[in-house]
């Protein structure tokens, strides 16, 4: 089918993932193709929004074909122009109070105005591609301001259903209600209430009589029924067709700041309803997704017609919309199709809808503004601790108007996201046991918004008492690590001793002269950093009875115990029985070398042997290596072994030593444990190709002898009567790493090269 241009002048943002078509792409499919699924979803939509649109046009206050004009404009030229493929516009209940108010205040022909100017302003929003910014709104306050719309829907129509006439705000409503429940006109009462128990009971209806509208089968039905036992009843009422009610819109007679505000509030909440519609209706289908900058260009361009032609602004509409789906319709032919049968209609049927009483389109507001409040997103508000925010929203919205409530409710959002991302959680823990230390946690974004509460914490620790604090922070100013410190220095004049345990994602001392920011989070559980004070300033041995801060293996059991332990459990509860790692991994003994760090691995992936070295003997020349490898190969049956060295590697220093006459007094053990590492500085001494790559990426003799000592071992596996068939046979691969520890990158290193794995590091300096 033929579709708009969606290039040159419309943005094409959209909010749909990359690869996947944007709005109406670029293989279009002719009209007659999705003909057969959108004529008849267009008939099931304009049956749908007739009634609808009446309705929210005799709510406004509008001239009653108002409302099918901006219905025809929303279906035709939102439909043609707009960045969702299968929603559909129209008049919306959401503004009824609004256009309610402008009309009471400026008059018909201004309202119309303004509903240009709206529609002018979303223009400009579309074409600067800010379509995306407009949907950063709370959506509690959404859902708020739609609970609003709702119970002030229902009690101005309240009024109309009895029989009377709605006052301006709802709070004169409520508390009219009384006088008007006295003073009932029992037909309209009656033929409203109809209204009302045929919406209700629909959905209780067997499918085949529910897939005539219910809102089109209320009113026809009630209507009817009005016309034989209520012929007096006051209904619609107009004169010619809606050609006749076109009408040119006027500029105001001065109070242009109010005028002015009103077209941003229109604007506003027209192009949010819209959007967020949008966005609700692409999760019902699988097409393609809207393009929200092209949207605002189509609901302004449709705003801009129908105030121009007399009729009340457009949005897109959840109700039209999730019918439009749900009735199968494939393109925005569908749409288009509904405004042109909301044309024909009311251009030759317009006499029919003067015999709709006002109590029937009252009792189907009613229904409509009891949808707006939805239980549902009360529940989530408590949940979510939103529920301030929905509730004062809510009653702004009634009690004073829709802009006012909306504005109160976005600062008070804010204010809430304000204290919940400025105040971090900070308590003492008392120590569970004699002995143990004091805990300070402190979590969060640590601001100088949080020194009150941080002084207030710190000084309940008791004087003399050792403690630890444990700072898990995202974000740190220098005000914040001040105070840290002076406490700190304050704390150990007492005689105790202050230990900092660090395991956010900030460096404390970063904070002393740096600008604040937010770094990366971590994905792998860090040793904690316990340095926070410059060099020279930190706690001593003497701080803690002769141990070195946090050197202690069991201060850190405990640690883990309150930190990393109950996290870990999930991990080995399927190994309590036994182990089935893939990997047998062959180490140095340094204490720099972490394994599971640079793997990304967990408990029971890796079996680890670790050596002087890194080395791996000829069969029977090491017991202790010789089993390792017979129990990983023969009865874990691993997948690949890992011979792994790193960088200023001690056991490499000494025996580059011993070649050179001047080898460390370490003993006998040691000297005969280095013959497994010799064979390799002979293989540096020979130009072996791992040498010539290492040196060649710019690495020291003393790294490059570790990166042939790795190739050699590799070597020794193949030759290995447990490694070497397996090897053979493809059952089990080998692979060398080189670990550099200055950069904290790992190298690839085969028998004959190396490979950086690393792209960052392919040149080094």
């Amino acid at each position: 089918m033929p579709q708009p241009n969606d290039s040159a002048t419309v943005p094409t943002d959209s909010h749909s993932p990359p690869g996947k078509n944007r709005g109406i792409g670029a293989a279009k499919p002719s009209f007659l193709s999705n003909l057969g699924a959108d004529l008849p979803a267009s008939l099931v939509v304009f049956l749908v929004a007739l009634p609808l649109s009446l309705g929210i046009a005799a709510a406004s206050g509008a001239p009653v074909m108002a409302g099918l004009i901006a219905a025809a404009v929303g279906g035709i030229v939102a439909g043609s122009l707009g960045g969702s493929p299968l929603q559909v516009s129209g008049p919306a209940a959401g503004l009824t109070v609004v256009v309610a108010g402008l009309v009471d205040e400026f008059g018909w022909a201004v309202t119309c105005a303004i509903t240009v100017g709206a529609g002018v302003v979303q223009l400009l929003m579309g074409v600067s591609r800010i379509g995306r910014a407009a949907l950063a709104v709370s959506p509690v306050v959404v859902k708020a301001m739609l609970a609003g719309i709702g119970i002030t829907i229902i009690l101005q129509q309240l009024h109309v259903l009895l029989g009377g006439q709605a006052a301006g705000s709802a709070v004169e409503n409520l508390t009219a209600l009384p006088a008007a429940i006295t003073n009932v006109e029992l037909h309209s009462a009656l033929l409203g209430l109809a209204v009302v128990a045929i919406l209700m009971a629909w959905k209780y209806l067997p499918a085949a009589v529910r897939k005539v509208p219910g809102p089109l089968a209320a009113v026809v039905a009630v209507t009817a029924l009005s016309v034989a036992v209520a012929p007096n009843v006051e209904r619609i009422s107009f004169s010619g067709s809606i050609f006749d009610a076109v009408a040119l819109p006027s500029l105001p007679d001065g109070n242009w700041r109010a005028a002015g505000m009103a077209v941003i509030t229109v604007a506003l909440i027209a192009s949010i309803e819209s959007l967020l519609s949008a966005v609700a209706v692409d999760k019902m289908h699988g097409g393609s997704r809207t393009n929200l900058n092209r949207e605002l260009v189509g609901q302004g361009s449709a705003n801009v017609v129908s105030g121009m032609l007399g009729g009340l602004p457009v949005t897109g509409v959840i109700v039209r919309s999730a019918t439009n789906v749900e009735a199968g319709a494939k393109s925005r032919t569908s749409a288009i199709l509904h405004g042109v049968w909301v044309l024909v209609f009311s251009a030759l049927f317009a006499g029919l809808i003067q015999l709709i009483p006002l109590s029937v389109l009252a009792g189907l507001l009613l229904v409509i503004g009891a949808k707006l409040i939805k239980v549902a997103d009360i529940r989530t508000s408590l949940r979510t601790g939103e529920l301030l925010v929905y509730s004062v929203t809510l009653v702004c919205v009634v009690v004073l108007n829709l802009l006012e409530g909306v504005m109160i409710g976005l600062a008070l959002a804010a204010l809430c996201v304000l204290w919940r991302v400025l105040r971090p959680q900070i308590h003492a823990h008392a120590p569970a046991g004699s002995g143990l230390p004091w805990r300070v946690t402190i979590a969060g974004s640590c601001s100088f918004f949080a020194l009150p509460r941080l002084n207030r914490v710190l000084h309940s620790v008791p004087e003399g008492q050792d403690a630890v604090v444990e700072l898990n922070a995202d974000y740190l100013d220098h005000a914040f690590r001040e105070a840290l410190v002076a406490w700190q220095k304050q704390h150990r004049n007492t005689g105790a001793s202050v230990i900092l345990e660090e395991h956010g994602t900030t460096a404390f001392t970063d904070a002393e002269d740096n600008t604040p920011q937010r770094q990366d989070p971590r994905e792998f559980p860090l040793p904690p950093r316990t340095s926070w004070l410059p060099s020279g300033d930190g706690p001593t041995a003497d701080d803690d009875g002769g141990q070195p801060p946090l050197r202690s293996i069991l201060l850190g059991i405990d640690k883990y115990h309150r930190r990393h332990a109950d996290k870990v459990r999930p991990l080995v509860q399927g190994l309590t029985e036994r182990q089935n790692p893939d990997t047998l991994f062959v180490a140095c003994v340094d204490s720099r070398v972490n394994p599971n760090l640079i793997t990304s691995s967990g408990p029971g992936d890796l079996l680890t042997l670790r050596n002087i070295g890194n080395v791996v003997c000829s069969d029977g020349r090491d017991a202790s290596i010789d089993s390792a490898l017979s129990f990983a190969v023969k009865a874990l049956s691993v997948d690949s072994i890992v011979i792994c060295g790193h960088s200023n590697c001690g056991a490499m220093k000494a025996v580059i030593a011993d070649a050179e006459g001047s080898a460390p007094a370490l003993g006998s053990g040691f000297d005969s444990w280095l013959e497994h590492a010799r064979p390799s500085y002979s293989a540096l001494l020979a130009d072996h190709p791992v040498a010539r790559a290492a040196e060649a990426d710019g690495y020291s003799k003393l790294d490059q002898l570790s990166m042939v000592n790795i190739a050699m071992q590799l070597r020794k596996l193949e030759d290995h009567p447990v490694t070497g068939p397996a090897l053979a046979s493809g059952n089990v691969r080998a692979t060398g790493l080189f670990y550099d520890i200055s950069t904290a990158r790992v190298v690839l290193v085969t028998p004959e090269s190396i490979e950086q794995l690393d792209p960052s590091m392919a040149v080094r300096s």
